[in-house]
């Protein structure tokens, strides 16, 4: 089976508004959004969209690859994998088959922060998805011969993703140095050592430590009745029993000294320049003003193709085939603001790494006119509503909210907090943050593929 997992970040032209949330009031068709917590405590969260009748339901859990320890990463992504394997009730591959005997389509993906599950199906099949997630929950077959199937595929699925794939390869390799000791420094997928050295008693564990209902979150949005849905949630998920959470710590990045650089030398055409800096993220909606000011410098560098990098570096200095910027402001753990390209023909990573600081100083210096800063804005606004048509949209967005520690429902305030940005925020962040202290650089040197070739050993895939 596909599945759709947040393994790798994407770069090359990103224009990535949308990583802050910042809902809007609510179409005609859709309900209020409410909650209720079991008395598990598990949590739901339910969202009226009559717009189709249809829903989009998902269960999150709050354990993703940052709660994985050192010899064991890359398990909360095997153990999505083996969510499909099946339960006693359920064997086999009978979940996927019920949902699509049902008309309905599922998938699941892990990230460093979570790891969710969803369905998107008629309204009226909604106890049917809601019944096989509680099943897994707690009565997951986790046999030895299925793991062993499932740990070859999740490696092979790393050499594809990862190995394979030059800019992946960078990107993992540049949080090993940007993070001293924060575990976003290890891949969500996992390092190929530790999943060859994995067993099925590491995935049972993580099964036994994370999946219990007072870790996990169910998010409906669709065409549906809020108390309906409670109903269903306490039939389905009520007689779970809670387990004891073990105590997460806190993981806290140190400050950093310098500027760290690394070159990552991998088969490939063209190099690719990448730059990282540690930046605050939103932990409180209605009082930081930072994450906000950050997302919408990222809107001014790269939220359209009249944006300042692709304007300036491509089009005009043509010192870039391409590049972007672009920042996560809701995570559990710490953020990082990035900018990347790729040098045009004739030009260094050196000279692109140049024009690139370039444009963060003009920010600096001349700030950001309030014609380009009210352009963005709307252009975030916007955005928001083009992504409120999808159900599924809503439902990503709660859930990343949600388990970032993040009112669900601070849709106004978020919205208000983007358009209350002035140019002196934007340009004090870019004053305090992108500086070389907080800066990572790392560098994809393309190697020959004639040679690569050459060189693999023999038997190697």
């Amino acid at each position: 089976m596909t599945r759709f997992d947040s393994l790798t970040r994407r770069f090359a032209g990103a224009a990535l508004l949308g990583t802050l949330a910042v809902p809007l009031p609510s179409p005609a068709a859709q309900g209020d959004v409410r909650d209720r917590v079991l008395s598990n405590g598990m949590k739901i969260i339910v969202m009226e969209d009559h717009r189709a009748p249809t829903v989009a339901s998902m269960v999150w859990y709050r354990a993703g690859s940052m709660d994985e320890k050192s010899g064991t990463t890359g398990v909360a992504h095997v153990l999505e994998h083996m969510m499909f394997k099946g339960t006693r009730d359920n064997p086999g591959d009978k979940f996927s088959k019920t949902i699509a005997q049902a008309g309905g389509r599922e998938n699941a993906f892990t990230n460093k922060d979570y790891t969710a599950y969803f369905q998107q199906l008629h309204k009226s099949k909604l106890p049917i998805a809601l019944g096989l997630e509680a099943d897994r929950m707690q009565n997951l077959v986790l046999s030895d011969e299925e793991f062993a199937k499932e740990i070859r595929v999740v490696m092979e699925e790393r050499r594809m993703r990862t190995d394979d794939q030059p800019r992946s390869l960078l990107y993992e390799q540049f949080n090993s140095a940007a993070y001293a000791v924060h575990p976003y420094q290890w891949p969500i997928i996992g390092w190929m050592n530790d999943l060859e050295n994995m067993t099925v008693a590491d995935a049972r564990e993580w099964y036994r430590t994370w999946y219990t209902p007072n870790n996990a979150l169910l998010v409906v949005v669709g065409d549906v009745e809020p108390e309906e849905v409670f109903r269903l949630a306490e039939e389905k998920f009520g007689p779970l029993a809670a387990r004891d959470l073990p105590v997460r710590k806190p993981a806290v990045e140190p400050p950093q000294r310098g500027t760290k650089r690394l070159v990552v030398k991998a088969p490939g055409e063209l190099p690719y320049l990448l730059m990282g800096w540690h930046v605050p993220v939103l932990r409180d909606v209605g009082k930081d003003w930072e994450p906000y000011a950050l997302s919408v410098l990222v809107g001014i560098l790269d939220g359209n193709d009249a944006a300042r990098l692709d304007r300036t570096l491509v089009r005009e200095q043509r010192v870039a085939v391409s590049a972007g910027a672009s920042y996560d402001s809701v995570n559990r753990g710490p953020g990082m603001f990035f900018m990347d390209g790729v040098p045009a023909a004739g030009r260094t990573v050196a000279d692109l790494e140049s024009a690139l600081r370039q444009q963060l100083q003009r920010v600096v210096d001349e700030g950001v006119s309030e014609v380009e800063l009210d352009r963005i804005k709307a252009q975030v606004i916007a955005q928001q509503v083009y992504e409120r048509d999808s159900m599924f949209y809503q439902a990503m967005q709660m859930g990343i909210l949600e388990n970032a520690g993040l009112p669900f429902d601070s849709d106004e305030v978020q919205s208000r907090r983007v358009r209350e940005v002035t140019s002196e925020q934007i340009r004090d962040v870019a004053r305090r943050y992108l500086v070389d202290e907080r800066l990572t650089v790392a560098v994809l040197e393309p190697q020959s593929l004639v040679k690569q070739a050459g060189t693999v050993p023999a038997g190697h895939d």
